[in-house]
C-alpha cells in the first residue's frame, strides 16, 4: 500500500495493531505485509502543496475545507490578524484589545478597535510568546519577549502602543533563550510583574519600578500561564507538570504554598469574578479542572472530548466565563469550535443553581482557536490559524528555500483571525444549530463507524518519509488527479515510487495533515499533535530560540533518561505504546532517536524508554549526510536474519528521510540526487520483502 500523506493513517495503523493481536495467533502461514509509505510529512524546505480546494482566496461562502479534511463553518465572519496569534488582552476601557502574534512570519502585537472592527496598529518585535497584560490604569502594556529574555514595556494611548523600554530577565550577558518569558500577570497594586519563564522552569518576580528581578521561584517543566488574586495570591501552570500556588508577602515577594494536581498538561488558567474558583485547561486529556481557591481542592472536572471519541483530540486550550459566571467557554483547538458549559452550583461555589455541569453545545469558529475573552455580551475568539490555507505553486521548492517572512511557505500562510460572537444570541435553539454545524464540519454526524474488516496482517512495516507532496513526485501520472507543472522528481528520478503507485494504488486525493516535520512526525507516531507542538514549532522553525522539542526530545536532548512523558507526548502515548500494551513484537529503525554522544561509534538511541529497548542502534536517524542505502543495508541484515529464524517483528517502523533534501546547500547532494538515493532504498526494501 502506497500512501502519499501524513494524515490520519496513524489512527488506522493503531487499529491495525489491535487486528494483528487478534489474528497473529490464528494465522501462522506466510505473513501478510502492510507497507505504509508516508511521503508528505512537510518540513523546513516548505514543499509546495495542493489542498482539497484549489483557490488562493476563501470562497464567498464562509465554509472552507482544510487539508486536514475538516470543514470550517464559522458562526460569524472574522477579521484577519497576523501570524499565529496565541493570546489576547483587553484595555480597561473596553474599546481596544491587543492580540499577541507568535508565528513563523512575524511576532509582535496588534491593536484591534472593537468600535470600528479594524486592526489599527501592528508592532513587530524580535520575538513574542503568550504573555500580554495591561496595568490597571490602562496606560502601560506588557508583552513577553520570547527568546529575547525580556518583557517589553509599552506606553498606551488612543489604541496605540509605543515601545518605552524592555525589562531584562537576566542581569548579565548570556546566550538568549534561557528564560523565554511566557504568561505574565500584575500584582493588585501594579508594582510587581509575575513572569512564567518557559525554558528555565521558574517564576520571576519583577519589580517594575527598578526593572529588576526581585525573586525567582522554581516551577515545574515549561511554565505557561500566571494569574493573581486581589489578595495577592499567585497561581502558575506548568505545561509539563502541575499548577503551583504562592502566597504574597508584605515585602512584595512570594512564598511557595502548594502544588495542585489539575490534570496532565495544564496550561490556560482562569479565575472567576469572586476568585473562589480557578479553572485549568488540560489540552491533551480533553479536561478542564476546577479548583477551590481557598481549600486548594478539586471541586469538579469538566469532560470535553469529541462525541464518541477518545479522551484526546478536542484540545481545550483557552477559557472564558460569562459575566454572570454561569457559562464557561472553552476553546477547542482541534475541533475548530468553542464549547459552552452550563456550570452547576458546586462548580460555581454557590448555594443554589443547576445540579450538575453540562456541555450545552458548541460554537463553530475558525481554524485552531487559541484565546478567548468575554466582554459583557460579547465573546471574542482568536484563532491561531485563521480562516483558510491555500496552494502555493509559486512558493518554496526543493531548489528554492523559503525566504524569511514569506507568505507562501506552509507556516507563513497561517494568518490568525478574531471574531466577535453575541452571547445573547446563544439561546438553546441557536446553540443547538451551531452544535450540529460543528458536528458536520468534523464528520461526527456520520454515525458509528463500521467495524473495519482488515486482512489477516501478521506483519506491518511502517515507512516514514519526508516533505514531498503528491504532485512533486507523482504529478506526472496520467491516471491521477495531479498537476504536472509541479513535478520535481519525475519517473526517471523515482522509478520505484512510480511503479509501486501504478501497481498498488495512487491515492491522489490524500492531503498533508501537518505543516512541518515537527507536527508531522508526532502526528504519524501518535495520531495527534499536542498544543505544545502547535504553539512552539513556528518559533523553532523561524530560529527564534526554541530547541526542537519534538520526536521525543526536550530542549535539544533526548528524553530517554526521563521516566515521565515528554511535553509533546500525547496522553495516550505513541504507536509503540499501543504495541507494548497489545503484546505486539516491535522494532524501530531511526524514528524518534538521538545520536549517542557517549559513544565514539555512530550509535542511535530511542528517545523513549520502551523505544530505547526496541531500536536498532546502528540505524541512523535524520542525517542527510548518511545515504539511505546505508540505512537499508542495516535493516536488511536484521530482516534476513529474522526471516531465517522466524523472528520478524509484527510491527516495524522504518525511517527513510533523504527525500527531505537539502535544497542547494553548499557541499550537500542535490535534491534529485537525494531523492534518487531515497527511491533506490525504497525499491530495495520492496525487493527484500518480495
Amino acid at each position: 500500500m502506497f500512501i502519499d500523506s501524513s494524515s490520519a493513517f496513524a489512527t488506522t495503523l493503531s487499529s491495525l495493531i489491535l487486528v494483528m493481536r487478534d489474528h497473529v495467533k490464528r494465522f501462522a502461514a506466510k505473513a501478510a505485509v502492510l507497507l505504509a509509505a508516508i511521503i508528505g510529512l512537510g518540513g523546513c524546505d516548505g514543499a509546495s502543496a495542493r489542498p482539497a480546494v484549489s483557490r488562493t482566496t476563501p470562497p464567498e461562502s464562509t465554509q472552507f475545507r482544510l487539508p486536514t479534511g475538516a470543514v470550517l463553518d464559522p458562526a460569524v465572519r472574522s477579521v484577519e490578524l497576523g501570524s499565529l496569534p496565541l493570546a489576547i488582552a483587553a484595555h480597561p476601557g473596553g474599546r481596544y484589545v491587543v492580540a499577541l502574534l507568535s508565528g513563523w512570519r512575524e511576532q509582535g502585537i496588534q491593536s484591534f478597535d472593537r468600535a470600528t472592527g479594524r486592526v489599527v496598529q501592528t508592532v513587530r518585535l524580535p520575538a513574542a510568546f503568550l504573555g500580554v497584560a495591561f496595568n490597571r490604569a490602562g496606560d502601560t502594556l506588557y508583552v513577553s519577549g520570547g527568546f529575547r529574555d525580556v518583557v517589553y514595556e509599552f506606553g498606551w494611548q488612543d489604541g496605540r502602543a509605543t515601545l518605552i523600554d524592555s525589562i531584562p530577565l537576566s542581569e548579565r550577558a548570556r546566550r538568549l533563550g534561557q528564560r523565554y518569558p511566557a504568561g505574565i500577570a500584575l500584582s493588585p497594586d501594579g508594582r510587581t510583574l509575575f513572569v512564567a519563564e518557559n525554558l528555565s522552569d521558574s517564576l520571576a518576580v519583577v519589580d517594575i519600578a527598578s526593572h529588576r528581578v526581585r525573586q525567582r521561584l522554581p516551577l515545574g517543566r515549561y511554565p505557561y500561564g500566571v494569574v493573581t488574586t486581589r489578595g495577592g495570591e499567585v497561581f502558575a501552570s506548568a505545561w509539563g507538570d502541575k499548577v503551583f500556588a504562592f502566597k504574597a508577602n508584605a515585602s512584595g515577594t512570594l512564598t511557595p504554598d502548594r502544588q495542585l494536581a489539575a490534570g496532565r498538561h495544564p496550561s490556560a488558567l482562569l479565575l472567576d469574578r469572586d476568585e473562589s474558583r480557578l479553572f485549568v485547561a488540560s489540552a491533551t486529556t480533553d479536561r478542564v479542572t476546577v479548583l477551590d481557591v481557598r481549600s486548594r481542592e478539586r471541586v469538579a472536572e469538566l469532560a470535553d472530548p469529541p462525541p464518541a471519541g477518545p479522551d484526546e483530540g478536542s484540545t481545550p486550550n483557552a477559557l472564558a466565563l460569562s459575566t454572570d459566571g454561569r457559562r464557561l467557554f472553552v476553546a477547542e483547538a482541534d475541533n475548530n469550535a468553542v464549547a459552552v458549559f452550563e456550570l452547576g452550583a458546586k462548580t460555581m461555589g454557590r448555594q443554589s443553581g443547576r445540579a450538575r455541569d453540562t456541555l450545552a453545545g458548541r460554537i463553530p469558529v475558525d481554524w485552531y482557536p487559541t484565546a478567548l475573552l468575554s466582554l459583557g455580551d460579547t465573546l471574542l475568539v482568536v484563532s491561531g490559524k485563521g480562516r483558510h490555507t491555500s496552494p502555493n505553486p509559486d512558493g518554496p521548492t526543493p531548489y528554492r528555500p523559503a525566504p524569511a517572512g514569506g507568505h507562501a511557505y506552509t507556516l507563513g500562510q497561517l494568518n490568525g483571525s478574531l471574531m466577535s460572537i453575541s452571547l445573547s444570541a446563544l439561546e438553546p435553539a441557536s446553540l443547538a444549530a451551531f452544535t450540529k454545524r460543528v458536528a458536520a464540519s468534523n464528520g461526527w454526524n456520520k454515525g458509528a463507524r463500521p467495524r473495519a474488516a482488515y486482512p489477516p496482517f501478521e506483519h506491518v512495516i511502517y515507512v516514514i518519509k519526508e516533505n514531498r507532496t503528491y504532485d512533486q513526485v507523482l504529478g506526472d501520472l496520467s491516471q491521477g488527479d495531479g498537476d504536472s507543472s509541479l513535478v520535481f522528481f519525475p519517473r526517471n528520478n523515482t522509478p520505484n515510487h512510480h511503479a509501486l503507485a501504478e501497481r498498488f494504488g495512487i491515492f491522489d486525493r490524500f492531503f498533508v495533515n501537518a505543516e512541518v516535520s515537527a507536527d508531522g512526525h508526532n502526528w504519524s507516531m501518535g495520531a495527534y499533535a499536542t498544543d505544545y507542538v502547535e504553539k512552539t514549532d513556528a518559533s523553532n522553525y523561524s530560529k527564534r530560540g526554541r530547541t526542537y522539542d519534538y520526536e521525543g526530545t526536550n530542549r535539544g536532548a533526548g528524553s530517554r533518561f526521563i521516566p515521565e512523558d515528554d511535553v509533546s507526548e500525547p496522553a495516550n502515548g505513541y504507536l509503540w505504546n499501543l504495541a507494548q500494551r497489545g503484546g505486539i513484537s516491535f522494532r524501530n529503525y531511526g524514528e524518534f532517536v538521538s545520536r549517542d554522544a557517549a559513544s565514539s561509534a555512530l550509535r542511535y538511541i530511542g528517545n523513549k524508554p520502551f523505544l530505547k529497548a526496541h531500536t536498532n542502534n546502528e540505524y541512523p536517524g535524520f542525517d542527510l549526510d548518511v545515504p539511505d542505502q546505508h540505512r537499508i543495508d542495516v535493516w536488511r541484515r536484521d530482516f534476513e536474519r529474522d526471516v531465517r529464524a522466524g523472528t520478524l517483528p509484527q510491527l516495524t517502523i522504518l525511517r527513510l528521510p533523504n527525500d527531505h533534501t537539502a535544497a542547494l546547500k553548499a557541499g550537500a547532494l542535490t535534491p534529485r540526487s537525494l531523492v534518487a538515493d531515497n527511491d533506490l532504498a525504497f525499491g530495495r526494501l520492496i525487493e527484500a520483502l518480495s
